[in-house]
């Protein structure tokens, strides 16, 4: 098992990725995404949580990140002794009318294709996603953590409905018409999802490209009035099956998992990486449940994390672990301090546990 890193869009230089490396990592997980592009209360921090006004702006529908753009972020991080393991999400501005079934779906399906072969032209080997209308909203931040590090967490159901011009929590359209989103069913949602992996695997797996889904954050059955699609352990394996292919995997969000209410953490660990199915772990703690949860540091909360770690061991996952939404701590470098921690203790753990034979 590897210890890798996740950056943001705007942390993607020479500074970021020296932390990187001197915190052990080799690898990063990076969004070319940027979540913070024109917000009016999501300021760039430890991570995105915004309002019901959405995070920020999605990017230009017709930019897409081209191969040259990609690769030389890849080159940088080579020549600070990293590998680009992953690309996390699609931009909104890229997929809207796939998530919303509209009528540039077609169009932005190819663009998805596009962007897919760019990546894997790249050297990069996986692209995280989240199939979702609602993507990751709904959380609320306070200094809830241990000695009162600020952390990120929900405190009940959240369900005001999505405006038009809005999907996956980004606004693609500001002038578009007012109203809001009609609520569609979860049948709907995942006939959307099939077509989505029907038009990218067959490029995906010619890019050498797998394409990972992240589970939903938070992980309530109904998010601003919209459907989830793996809400709970068991729909990862619904989403494998329904898609057979090499190039159809999970974006294993421990954190996420741990917040969901039916299922044992440790059985659908045993599940998905005896199946080969884990293309990479986003890797934190939380304490409780939805729809009332609290992310902590990796050391405290719900999850025996060296238990996890002894059950990749022994299914063979020798994939990319990335310390995932770090309390920030009290001090002036908040992010850099709980990232530093988390990276810390990562390492220890992955070395008792790789001592153990």
């Amino acid at each position: 098992m590897k210890l890798g890193f996740g950056l943001y869009r705007h942390q993607l230089d020479a500074d970021h990725f020296r932390f990187a490396r001197q915190c052990g990592a080799t690898h990063l997980v990076v969004h070319m995404v940027d979540y913070f592009r024109a917000a009016r209360g999501n300021q760039p921090g430890d991570q995105p949580v915004g309002d019901d006004a959405g995070w920020g702006e999605a990017g230009d529908p017709d930019r897409l990140w081209s191969f040259e753009e990609l690769a030389a972020v890849q080159t940088e991080a080579n020549a600070h002794g990293l590998q680009i393991e992953a690309i996390e999400n699609f931009d909104p501005a890229h997929w809207y009318d796939v998530l919303l079934d509209g009528p540039k779906k077609h169009d932005q399906l190819n663009n998805l294709k596009t962007l897919v072969r760019n990546i894997g032209r790249a050297g990069i080997p996986i692209i995280g996603y989240n199939f979702s209308l609602a993507g990751v909203a709904g959380r609320v931040k306070g200094p809830w953590g241990r000695g009162g590090a600020e952390v990120v967490g929900m405190d009940g159901p959240y369900d005001p409905p999505i405006p038009n011009g809005m999907v996956w929590n980004m606004v693609y359209d500001r002038h578009a018409p007012p109203g809001h989103l009609a609520t569609i069913s979860t049948e709907e949602l995942w006939r959307r999802h099939g077509e989505f992996l029907d038009a990218l695997l067959p490029v995906a797996e010619t890019a050498g490209v797998t394409l990972a889904a992240h589970p939903d954050d938070p992980p309530l059955p109904s998010v601003r009035c919209q459907p989830r699609l793996v809400n709970q352990p068991h729909l990862y394996q619904q989403l494998l099956d329904r898609h057979p292919s090499p190039a159809n995997a999970l974006e294993f969000c421990l954190g996420t998992l741990a917040e969901m209410t039916d299922g044992d953490l440790y059985a659908a660990v045993e599940t998905y990486s005896r199946q080969q199915k884990i293309a990479y772990v986003h890797f934190r703690n939380v304490r409780g449940q939805v729809p009332q949860y609290l992310e902590t540091f990796v050391d405290e909360g719900d999850i025996d994390l060296l238990r996890v770690l002894r059950i990749l061991k022994r299914n063979g996952f020798t994939g990319v672990l990335i310390p995932d939404h770090a309390p920030a701590m009290t001090c002036a470098a908040p992010w850099h301090a709980g990232m530093a921690y988390a990276c810390g203790w990562m390492k220890a753990a992955l070395q008792i546990v790789a001592a153990e034979g």
